[in-house]
């Protein structure tokens, strides 16, 4: 009974845990839900397994994702991950989307600052310098690589990058980085993870909206995932916005929320 508990309690949230301790939760209950016999209990076809999640859980089912990637005996054990407007980076928070809808309703920029610094047990005295990518300027050796990983100039179309410009400092601050390391951990931020990780992902469903700082983090996903060989739908929706799924009910049965479901719900049916 204790360990179902654990199984369909998901994750714990901040601030009863911090950064890794939610990736630990998932990947904990994960495995427990994969042992045969519970499999069998709850009457799963083994080979039909997916992991899923959204905004933040997106960030973790990502993570998740990653973690199986890494270990021989569980790579194939997951048939496909589904990821609807996930966060998968703290490195730049000047991507086009985030300059585009910086005070976008729902989920503005300096929200998102916070949360990743919440996430992380951090000071919001670094929010600010976080916004100009002071954390990750070129003085910061130890970001200088993995921004690389998420160069959006070579990873997004020329329809999403339009006329903006990135935004790298010369010279920030380097403390951000040294007093919150996990800024930097592909466990936290997915988009950054080496190739050799990414090659061994299943098929990958990625939803994204126009409206959300978070559209080129799903986009630049989708990119990366496709060099090395995965399956990717990415499925953009041009009048979305952060977290338009919920909206599916009266008085805020949004049009979008019922066709990003729809849409997301008909991709698991034809490959789950």
């Amino acid at each position: 009974m204790e360990e179902e508990q654990e199984l369909f309690r998901v994750y714990r949230l901040v601030p009863q845990v911090y950064f890794p301790e939610q990736i630990h939760d998932v990947v904990h209950a994960t495995k427990y839900f994969l042992q045969p016999e519970v499999l069998e209990k709850y009457k799963v076809d083994p080979g039909r397994v997916g992991v899923s999640g959204d905004s933040a859980g997106g960030n973790l089912a990502a993570a998740l994702g990653q973690q199986f990637s890494q270990d021989a005996n569980l790579r194939n054990k997951l048939k496909l991950q589904a990821l609807i407007y996930p966060v998968l980076q703290a490195l730049d928070f000047n991507t086009p989307s985030y300059q585009q809808n910086v005070n976008t309703p729902i989920l503005p920029r300096y929200v998102m600052v916070k949360y990743w610094v919440d996430y992380f047990k951090g000071s919001y005295d670094f929010v600010q310098a976080m916004i100009i990518n002071n954390h990750t300027s070129l003085e910061v050796e130890e970001a200088v690589a993995l921004r690389a990983r998420l160069n959006w100039t070579s990873l997004l179309p020329a329809s999403i990058t339009k006329n903006y410009t990135p935004v790298v400092q010369t010279t920030g601050s380097a403390r951000i980085v040294q007093e919150i390391p996990q800024l930097l951990d592909a466990r936290s931020s997915p988009l950054i993870a080496d190739q050799a990780v990414l090659q061994h992902l299943p098929k990958t469903y990625i939803l994204t909206c126009e409206h959300d700082v978070l559209r080129d983090d799903g986009i630049m996903y989708a990119k990366r995932l496709e060099s090395v060989g995965v399956e990717v739908t990415l499925d953009h929706f041009e009048d979305g916005f952060h977290g338009c799924m919920i909206f599916t009910s009266w008085p805020t049965n949004f049009s979008v929320g019922m066709r990003t479901r729809n849409s997301y719900i008909k991709w698991l049916d034809q490959n789950l």
